[in-house]
């Protein structure tokens, strides 16, 4: 999710972006092979919990660990591109001896229906998945989000302060930027979206995944085979697509009308991010929101990218320890 200027220049894309569209000529067999794929990969990653309904539409989520009412509650909320499956490759195994975890899939996004352009808004996303996860029982949750997922579990926050215990922001999106998103996010928003789209589902192979998502870890390594756990290809559905592109073409409007109530958070704020995060800026988003929430505690890890949840588990365990603690649950 580039929150930095990331513009790549067009040159390098326009044999890229030609073939897609010579592709999408052939319109119904383009949309019979982005069919078939999806439903095989939705075959092969299917939803790994249970849906509630939220005003009509359904809302994946999974819940794991202690019995409801014998450990703290603690809420995780996945970035762009994701789905609850980035949490339960080892975040939530590391969590389920002591803590009762939710983890939701975002609407739009994994097995969670879209509100179409509405739950561009984080604050309804926050809002959606509050109602969710009280349909099966809240208690005064932790909440943690990566990423976009931090823009959310802020929101959340904001909407819900004295029924939230505390926040740990991993790598999240808080404040507004300057300069402009990547060429793809552009390309999005313009008559060729759809069928760019339509073509990527029906003709990327899976092997190309690799590269972004190499990209999204760099300087580091993904873990072994973390595009299969991951369950990578989701994100190639072309309502994910549509969906995850819309949120964050919609993102900075929506974080500056939030960052204007950032003064009234007061809640314990555990935050963790890479130095190197190329993703979403250290000196953009973490810094800032640091030096002007009091209750905000930064941790900066040397080296690492925007993946921390990954490649610095034991760290982002630590500051769930440190959130449990300060909002007193002893932890």
């Amino acid at each position: 999710m580039p929150l930095v200027s990331d513009r790549p220049r067009f040159s390098r894309l326009m044999p890229i972006l030609a073939a897609l569209t010579l592709l999408t000529c052939c319109g119904p067999l383009v949309d019979e092979r982005a069919d078939n794929r999806e439903a095989q990969w939705e075959a092969e990653y299917p939803p790994l919990g249970r849906f509630v309904e939220v005003e009509g539409h359904r809302v994946h989520l999974i819940e794991r660990g202690r019995p409801r009412g014998t450990a703290p509650d603690i809420v995780l909320i996945h970035g762009a591109n994701g789905n609850v499956r980035d949490f339960t490759i080892d975040l939530v195994s590391r969590l389920e001896a002591d803590y009762r975890v939710i983890a939701l899939d975002r609407p739009g996004l994994g097995y969670s229906d879209s509100w179409g352009p509405a739950d561009s808004d984080p604050r309804l996303q926050a809002r959606v998945l509050r109602d969710a996860a009280e349909q099966i029982g809240l208690d005064r949750p932790i909440v943690l989000g990566h990423s976009y997922g931090g823009a959310v579990a802020t929101a959340w926050a904001l909407e819900a302060p004295q029924d939230t215990a505390a926040l740990v922001l991993l790598a999240a999106a808080l404040e507004p930027w300057d300069g402009t998103l990547s060429f793809w996010y552009d390309l999005n928003q313009t008559a060729l979206g759809a069928p760019v789209r339509s073509a990527l589902s029906a003709f990327t192979p899976e092997a190309a995944i690799e590269a972004p998502i190499a990209k999204v870890f760099e300087p580091e390594d993904p873990p072994e085979g973390y595009a299969e756990a991951f369950g990578a290809v989701l994100s190639l559905r072309r309502a994910s697509q549509a969906a995850n592109n819309r949120q964050i073409n919609d993102l900075l409007s929506y974080i500056t009308e939030m960052s204007e109530d950032y003064d009234t958070l007061t809640l314990p704020i555990e935050m963790l991010h890479g130095e190197e995060d190329q993703i979403v800026g250290i000196d953009i988003h973490a810094r800032p929101f640091a030096a002007r929430v009091p209750s905000a505690h930064l941790v900066t890890l040397p080296g690492a990218g925007h993946m921390i949840q990954h490649t610095r588990l034991d760290a982002v365990l630590e500051a769930i320890d440190r959130a449990t603690r300060r909002a007193g649950y002893g932890g």
